[in-house]
């Protein structure tokens, strides 16, 4: 296993400690653990490319790692009042549909691409960056409202505007399938 994928593994697994910290109020412990873990996110991709070791299973553990983070951490944020409800549903209603868009276009198209648009890593970059200043605010008493309510508001376009960009590009690869599935049945009629 290469060292990014270890470091994504590390990410994954601090999820339920991040979520446990929060749920115990132990808000400071919380800060650093998700901290960490967002910051990780940047670290493995960058090593992975620095060091040649992009694979399909870094891929994969990174698109899993990310989504395990941020819908973990939302859903502890907006259960304990935190963060928005609406933008709590916005952020998880996103992951789940790019969940199961990308396994219809699996079986239908027999591929599956994981591949980040790079409006999907603003997206992310942005709910981790809220993520962390709701709970810095939290550990150490921080007045971040100034910042809060622009980052929550960004948090919310980039997350419609991401999950849209998904739909119209599966949208697309499905028509083209199905286009090419259609050509092939009738060159065997013909």
């Amino acid at each position: 296993m290469t060292l990014p994928n270890v470091i994504t593994l590390a990410r994954l697994m601090a999820v339920p400690l991040g979520v446990w910290l929060l749920l115990q109020g132990s808000f400071i412990g919380g800060f650093w653990v998700i901290l960490a873990a967002g910051l990780s996110d940047a670290v493995d991709g960058f090593l992975a490319r620095r060091l040649g070791m992009l694979s399909r299973l870094g891929a994969v553990l990174d698109s899993i790692a990310d989504k395990t983070l941020v819908v973990g951490i939302f859903l502890t944020l907006g259960y304990q009042g935190y963060v928005e409800t609406w933008l709590v549903i916005l952020v998880v209603f996103r992951d789940l549909l790019i969940i199961g868009g990308a396994v219809i276009l699996r079986l239908v198209t027999g591929d599956l691409d994981v591949r980040p648009t790079r409006l999907s890593k603003v997206n992310t970059a942005a709910q981790m960056a809220l993520a962390v200043l709701v709970v810095a605010k939290l550990a150490f008493a921080l007045e971040l409202t100034a910042y809060l309510t622009p980052l929550t508001w960004l948090v919310a376009a980039t997350t419609i505007l991401s999950g849209a960009t998904y739909l119209v590009a599966w949208g697309r690869r499905l028509n083209e399938t199905e286009t090419e599935l259609g050509r092939a049945a009738g060159r065997e009629r013909g």
